[in-house]
């Protein structure tokens, strides 16, 4: 089995941990604050893992080419801005179909991942990535009930081009992460994702804090009181960033972003054992295209 497969299996299920306790700290410290914890509290986690890699491979701090940087930055501005459209859906009584357009994020990766670093797929590739997000589609709407015009207005409406925009900028984020991962000169390709990590993570936490200091000051205390929960979802967001920074190491961007759709399956699998909440036909459906559409891209994956 190829490396980069258990380390994005592993990387979704990390994050889908990191949402959960996100969404309890939500009520508590705001918005923008839960979105801040995941860089913020995330970025000394990622630097003592650099700094463990650094100590075991016995190499120094590698060398990086003019493009990192500027990569590095965009990456990490991209994420942010998706993250934080992926949250303004929820404003929107009928922001299902825009979350579920949010998840057409591997079509969204596999074009800017040919723009900036000419990756192509193939047929049984892209048909693979299609099967999964059918299935992810049907997971997402698996319990929303439309009349016929409200269908029309879901589809074409604000919620939709919000989602669509959120995918977008998850798919470059994920584009320019991999071309800045790339840049470093290292031999390890764990310290060339460790690297390119402690960056994007540090510039993250740097422009949220400072844009926090002046627009909500009161949320970045809300974080610090809230510290020993603020430490876990960092470790839990961290976690998920070390498997998504390396597998897009090893791996073009629109299958690792592919195969991670397998986090929808985990959400579905916990509401069901944990809250007992009823798995609907659509629902079931749309875990079995996420399965075959999982297998494809393991099979497709050059």
């Amino acid at each position: 089995m190829e490396l980069w497969i258990p380390i994005t299996i592993a990387a979704a299920f990390s994050q889908n941990l990191r949402s959960a306790l996100q969404k309890h700290l939500k009520g508590t410290v705001g918005t923008t604050g839960a979105t801040f914890i995941r860089f913020g509290f995330g970025f000394p986690i990622a630097l003592a893992y650099l700094g463990a890699l650094l100590l075991f491979t016995g190499e120094g701090l590698p060398a990086v080419k003019n493009s990192f940087y500027a990569a590095a930055a965009l990456g990490g501005l991209a994420q942010i801005i998706a993250t934080f459209l992926l949250v303004y859906l929820f404003s929107y009584r009928n922001f299902a179909v825009g979350t579920a357009y949010s998840k057409t994020e591997p079509v969204q990766a596999a074009l800017f991942g040919f723009i900036l670093l000419g990756e192509k797929l193939t047929w049984f590739g892209m048909t693979a990535i299609s099967v999964g997000i059918i299935g992810v589609l049907c997971i997402s709407l698996g319990k929303v009930k439309f009349t016929g015009r409200s269908f029309t207005a879901a589809l074409f409406g604000k919620p939709a081009l919000i989602g669509l925009s959120a995918a977008a900028f998850f798919g470059a984020s994920a584009a320019f992460v991999r071309t800045a991962s790339l840049s470093v000169d290292a031999e390890s390709f764990l310290l060339k994702a460790a690297f390119a990590l402690v960056c994007v993570t540090g510039f993250q936490s740097v422009a949220m804090m400072t844009w926090m200091l002046r627009a909500c000051p009161s949320e970045l205390r809300a974080t610090i009181k809230n510290w020993r929960m603020s430490w876990l979802v960092g470790f839990a967001g961290i976690a998920g960033s070390i498997g998504w920074f390396t597998a897009m190491t090893l791996q073009q961007v629109a299958y690792v972003r592919a195969l991670a759709q397998i986090e929808l399956v985990f959400t579905l699998a916990a509401s069901w054992m944990f809250f007992r909440e009823k798995i609907t036909v659509i629902e079931f459906l749309g875990c079995v295209l996420v399965a075959i559409g999982g297998v494809g891209i393991v099979l497709a994956a050059p």
